[in-house]
């Protein structure tokens, strides 16, 4: 959703309940462009973060600490001077800009009461954090800006305070229906531009969700709109900014495929996926950030194991393709023995010279013509094709084990594949490459003497809506762990058929009832952790324990079984409780 103005409205708020009237007890500047302020109201002690940095401005409650450098900046020791020890009066947001305000109550060297702003700015590039005296003078900012920067604004000490080019777009919440057609009717732009370039502080994904909810197509103009489109899109940005005013959010943040996609402080509904609703605007900023930043690494690590694999996949299918064009070539050696068998049995009636000889086929009772080196004689024919039979035979025999072998290569790095995209640590990842390496795919690492042993990542665990214990492997080893140690015989085993997935075990009471639910929700498991989880539905089968073979010397994680139930199932967790 970005840190747009509705977004900013938001964390004031929610700041504003919990802040106003607190003391400020401590300024820490562990970053150049960041402070942390420590409030303490009613008993309680806040943190409260602000950021204004150039690629991510933010402000939002924290609850852990941060270390204050052995020297404090220059303006970490200014706003000490000003704002330490003062009181909030009031947290404020002109219209509906990405500025935040605190008004603070401060005593000055004579111990007289003034009133002091701390502003936060959130504007991409030009965010900054400034102080002003009760005259909007400016004292200082985390950033100067002087005139050879920005010929807009100067932000120096001594200048006045403005929030530039304020006065070139509407306060929407200001707005009624008639003013908003009124207003979009004039625009140039394409309907979803029109709203963002109208009014303050509404951002562009926020003027596609307006645009969606109201079923219109985005690339129209709003001269294309016919009143009543346009009408429906006024309730609901009208809507949507009454909630504004009067502090109606619901804070959450949008999965795509596992990975948070957005946030937003009301349902961002364009986007579909799973949406994960926080309890305050704060956790849902911390949460987001941390999982996108924790996504982004693991991307990041992943990044080179992910191409040996695909790499040596690529090459396993080229090699997979070879051996089955050289398996068909093979089909003709029983031609082959045929012939040889022909020329046994009537080959007293080829003549010298001859090319070729006629016969009939005894086998099916069909005329066969069996060419013939003339320059050999029946018998020597028959030789050659018999050798011609032994060899392809010999070939076809060979081939046979190696497809079969690099059938479970291919399937083996496959299912490592499916396995890094379920990584959510870099143990997962040192087990993934942990099997590579064993199995051959990657070279062996030399390991430093004295360097600590990884400690061993279990498999997930979920808890179903019967209280069910459901288990699921992230890698082979772990679906070999799932499913041949913590299964039971009795236990039932779940799996998405004939692709790459987690082995999924759902344990068992002891009284061999199980609830229809508890069998769908581990076919969601299953769907959800296997190379089909972007499908609508995916095709599941199941079986007990018991009914599980592992064929000998086989690689981690692979079974056969014979005896099994199918289901359809659609791969969506978001009712499961996660055990940790």
């Amino acid at each position: 959703m970005a840190f747009d103005g509705i977004t900013t409205a938001a964390i004031r708020h929610e700041l504003e309940s919990c802040l106003t009237g607190g003391g400020i007890s401590r300024i820490v500047q562990s970053e150049k462009d960041e402070l942390l302020l420590t409030i303490k109201n009613n008993k309680i002690t806040y943190r409260l973060l602000m950021s204004a940095s150039p690629s991510l401005p933010l402000i939002y409650l924290v609850p852990e600490n941060r270390q204050a450098p052995l020297t404090a900046p220059n303006f970490c020791m200014l706003t000490r001077k000003h704002l330490q020890g003062g009181q909030i009066l009031k947290i404020s947001q002109p219209s509906l800009e990405r500025v935040i305000c605190f008004d603070i109550s401060h005593r000055d060297e004579l111990g007289d009461l003034c009133t002091k702003k701390l502003i936060i700015e959130l504007m991409g590039k030009h965010s900054n954090i400034i102080v002003t005296d009760d005259k909007n003078t400016i004292i200082d900012s985390i950033k100067r800006i002087p005139s050879s920067v920005s010929s807009v604004r100067e932000v120096l000490p001594g200048r006045p305070y403005f929030i530039p080019g304020a006065d070139t777009k509407k306060n929407p919440l200001d707005a009624d229906v008639s003013d908003f057609i009124r207003t979009i009717r004039e625009s140039p732009y394409n309907i979803v531009k029109a709203i963002y370039m109208s009014y303050t502080g509404i951002s562009p994904i926020v003027s596609e969700e307006f645009v969606y909810e109201a079923g219109i197509e985005p690339r129209k103009g709003p001269g294309d709109l016919r009143d009543d489109e346009l009408g429906t899109l006024a309730e609901i940005f009208v809507g949507h900014m009454r909630n504004v005013s009067e502090g109606i959010f619901e804070p959450n943040i949008v999965y795509i495929d596992d990975e948070p996609k957005e946030f937003g402080v009301f349902p961002l509904k364009m986007y579909g996926g799973r949406a994960e609703n926080m309890d305050s605007v704060s956790e849902m900023l911390r949460k987001f950030y941390s999982d996108r930043e924790s996504a982004t690494r693991m991307k990041q690590k992943s990044a080179d194991l992910r191409h040996l694999v695909s790499t040596a996949l690529d090459r396993t299918n080229k090699k997979f393709l070879i051996q089955q064009k050289q398996m068909a070539d093979t089909e003709k050696k029983d031609k082959y023995r045929i012939y040889g068998e022909m020329l046994n049995t009537y080959g007293y009636g080829a003549k010298e010279g001859d090319k070729k000889i006629d016969v009939i086929n005894y086998y099916t009772g069909e005329p066969l013509t069996v060419p013939l080196d003339p320059t050999l004689t029946a018998s020597q024919n028959a030789q050659k094709y018999f050798e011609r039979y032994n060899k392809l035979k010999r070939t076809a025999e060979a081939l046979t084990t190696q497809i079969e072998e690099t059938k479970d290569d291919r399937d083996q790095l496959e299912a490592c594949l499916m396995a890094i995209e379920l990584a959510e640590s870099e143990q997962d990842l040192t087990e993934i490459r942990k099997e590579l390496t064993e199995y051959g795919f990657l070279q062996k690492r030399t390991v430093q003497k004295g360097r600590a042993k990884e400690a061993k990542q279990k498999p997930l665990a979920f808890l179903s809506s019967d209280g069910y214990t459901m288990y699921v492997g992230r890698n082979n080893y772990q679906n070999e762990e799932v499913t041949f140690k913590i299964g039971n015989s009795n236990d039932w085993w779940f799996h998405a058929k004939g692709m790459p997935g987690s082995h999924v075990i759902i344990k068992g009471r002891g009284d061999g009832e199980m609830p229809d639910r508890a069998f769908e929700e581990a076919g969601a498991l299953a769907a959800w952790y296997s190379s089909g989880r972007r499908a609508p539905k995916v095709e599941i089968d199941y079986t007990q324990r018991k009914n599980l073979h592992k064929k000998n010397g086989g690689k981690p994680g692979f079974v056969t079984y014979h005896t099994n139930y199918s289901l359809v199932a659609v791969p969506d967790i978001s009712a499961l409780k996660r055990i940790e």
